[in-house]
């Protein structure tokens, strides 16, 4: 998995005030320093105070660990409420959590229409930065994901899928981690003479995101992987 991108962002929400729905830039502060659980508790007063209010949206979504739930909320943002504050965010946020997983269709067309509705939004610088370490050649029967600088990023964890003695059924799960556009690669394991073929899943830089990927994957796939750290 790619970056998060939660370097600046937090900054950047705070300056990017034009738009419809309350401030809640001091809630974001609160975020990036480390005061994640006191926003939480915040947030139930503020969707019952403000309701229908965009920047309570985004910021639920934010708050939001499940990465498919949090997708959810931010095309809420964007779809009807598409002049607020934070709509360009909440679109950029998308567009992170697809270009995360390595769905390079769906992050370009976010990215398209990041460029389209918001043309002067900072993301935008952002979002081209990242891309340009990665190159993605799409074939009629085979997506390959070509990533020229590669070696420079430094992935810390990866997800531990399963161990399986017989090899043809670590293919299997891989190739259903490829079809649904994760990166995943299986690693040979020998525990006490026995060979395992070990079934990992995507790539993190950060713990937070790792844990958040896993409970996606256990629920998706009913599985018990496990977070492990890349040597």
């Amino acid at each position: 998995m790619k970056t998060n991108f939660i370097i600046s962002l937090l900054f950047l929400l705070t300056i990017n005030v034009a738009g419809q729905g309350i401030d809640i830039s001091d809630y974001l502060k609160k975020i990036e320093s480390g005061k994640v659980e006191e926003v939480k508790e915040k947030l139930p007063e503020l969707k019952m105070k403000y309701p229908r209010d965009p920047s309570v949206l985004f910021l639920e979504g934010i708050l939001t660990e499940d990465g498919k739930i949090s997708v959810s909320i931010f095309s809420n943002v964007v779809s009807n409420y598409p002049q607020s504050r934070y709509a360009d965010a909440a679109v950029f946020r998308i567009y992170s959590y697809y270009y995360a997983l390595d769905k390079s269709q769906e992050a370009s067309s976010w990215l398209d229409r990041l460029k389209k509705d918001y043309p002067t939004s900072p993301y935008i610088k952002i979002a081209e930065k990242n891309n340009n370490l990665t190159q993605v050649n799409l074939k009629k029967d085979d997506t390959k994901l070509v990533n020229n600088q590669d070696s420079k990023i430094k992935y810390k964890y990866t997800i531990q899928a399963g161990a399986f003695s017989n090899k043809e059924n670590a293919n299997a799960l891989k190739k259903q981690f490829i079809d649904a556009g994760y990166s995943s690669e299986i690693k040979e394991k020998t525990v006490a003479g026995a060979l395992f073929q070990v079934v990992c899943v995507g790539k993190f830089m950060t713990e937070v995101e790792a844990k958040n990927f896993l409970k996606q994957i256990n629920t998706q796939y009913n599985l018990d992987g496990r977070i492990v750290s890349i040597n």
